[in-house]
């Protein structure tokens, strides 16, 4: 694995994802990946799937107040057939972003929201450690 690059990937990918929170809410699975968010420095508005809401019911309220959604469900299995579950409900009435679900997947190595920011930390001390 190239750590640099990695870490690259994964900055980038939280500075676009602040940027867009700003105008389009992140949709993930609970609240510790709210959290995980709040401290990579993401404070616009998230939702949780799991507040007690069917997922068609929680798409239909989506649809009734959002024009596009970024999706950032977990990159497990469950995740995926959850991420792919809302894609399906929403699909042509609300836009829905998986573009971060999908940079994630592939530049970190946890499975989870909330593993991302103990993961670029572990990250940038690998970079730092070995440098001269």
């Amino acid at each position: 694995m190239d750590y640099r690059e990695s870490l690259r990937q994964m900055e980038d990918a939280i500075e676009k994802l602040r940027e867009l929170n700003k105008d389009i809410p992140i949709l993930v699975e609970g609240n510790k990946d709210v959290e995980a968010l709040h401290n990579l420095g993401i404070n616009g508005e998230i939702i949780t799937i799991y507040h007690g809401m069917e997922i068609a019911n929680l798409c239909d309220d989506i649809a009734m107040k959002f024009d596009e959604i970024i999706i950032l469900t977990d990159w497990d299995r469950r995740g995926w057939q959850l991420c792919k579950k809302i894609v399906k409900n929403l699909k042509g009435r609300t836009k829905c972003n998986t573009e971060f679900h999908k940079i994630f997947a592939e530049y970190s190595m946890v499975k989870d929201v909330e593993g991302i920011p103990s993961f670029i930390k572990k990250l940038k001390a690998k970079i730092t450690f070995r440098e001269p």
